[in-house]
């Protein structure tokens, strides 16, 4: 029995060969105009230099009254992480609304309706430009510089933390909350639009449900990374186990600095712990 031969795979096109050698160039060009030089890291000097700043980290506070003590800014730290988390949800999930595409600018969902004039298009359309630029100014400022804001708005503190959060992830879960909308399977929509349903209906009945899993799911994964955020936050003086860290350091206590990055990243696995419990009972 003959077999048809397999054809030989193609080889890279012209245009894929050209990309990845452009690629390559600027990847280095990037090396070489920062002065970058990774293998400095191995050098005799930098290994001698990191072992003694790591030494100084040795052994760990593990002192009963400094531990006690030292609860506070880890609930902190969570509450900071939770309460920034749910007000991105608050502001991030309307903002979609907002922000789909296929809610503003025409498809599916408007079959069956009458052809709108320009001005009425371009007035539907004019929530979805100007959410988009809001989500996109939102999530371009970090949360570190947004923390720097809020502390000079409404002082030292975890407040200033939660606002920041809130603000950051806000326009992150904006715009995620709004592609996985658009990416929606429409035949739900369809069916309860044909029936009769007005529009704002359709979103709720026909598209939000099948999705809302993947919104649960992505939430938590930022609640996730807020942990590692409001830490990082802290040393702008926003309140939780950051702005202890950097007390530390600032009065050279290594080992109870140690002590405070260990219950960090003990924190940190357990969020994702929790988290990933979470998703996979919801996947």
């Amino acid at each position: 029995m003959n077999q048809a031969a397999v054809p030989p795979s193609p080889g890279a096109s012209r245009e894929r060969r050209i990309l990845t050698g452009a690629s390559l160039l600027i990847l280095l060009g990037s090396f070489a105009y920062t002065q970058s030089n990774p293998a400095l890291l191995l050098s005799p000097e930098a290994l001698r230099a990191i072992g003694s700043f790591a030494a100084a980290f040795f052994p760990p506070d593990l002192n009963r009254d400094f531990l006690s003590s030292s609860l506070g800014p880890v609930i902190e730290t969570v509450q900071l992480a939770t309460a920034g988390v749910a007000l991105a949800i608050l502001v991030g999930f309307p903002m979609a609304l907002l922000a789909a595409g296929n809610f503003h600018l025409g498809g599916a969902l408007f079959e069956g309706d009458p052809e709108p004039s320009p001005a009425v298009r371009r007035l539907r359309a004019a929530p979805y430009w100007l959410s988009r630029l809001l989500l996109n100014f939102m999530r371009s400022i970090p949360e570190l510089i947004w923390a720097l804001i809020f502390v000079r708005a409404v002082g030292l503190g975890p407040l200033a933390g939660i606002l920041a959060l809130g603000v950051a992830y806000a326009g992150i879960l904006g715009k995620v909350f709004a592609e996985i909308m658009e990416s929606a399977d429409l035949r739900p929509a369809l069916a309860l639009r044909a029936a009769g349903a007005s529009r704002p209906k359709v979103i709720l009945y026909g598209i939000i449900p099948p999705i809302f899993r993947q919104f649960l799911s992505y939430a938590l994964y930022r609640w996730e990374c807020a942990m590692r955020a409001a830490a990082i936050m802290g040393f702008v003086g926003a309140g939780g186990l950051g702005q202890h860290i950097e007390i530390a350091m600032r009065m050279f206590e290594h080992r109870q600095t140690a002590t405070l990055i260990l219950e960090l990243a003990l924190l940190v696995a357990a969020a994702d712990f929790i988290s990933s419990r979470l998703r996979r009972k919801l996947a």
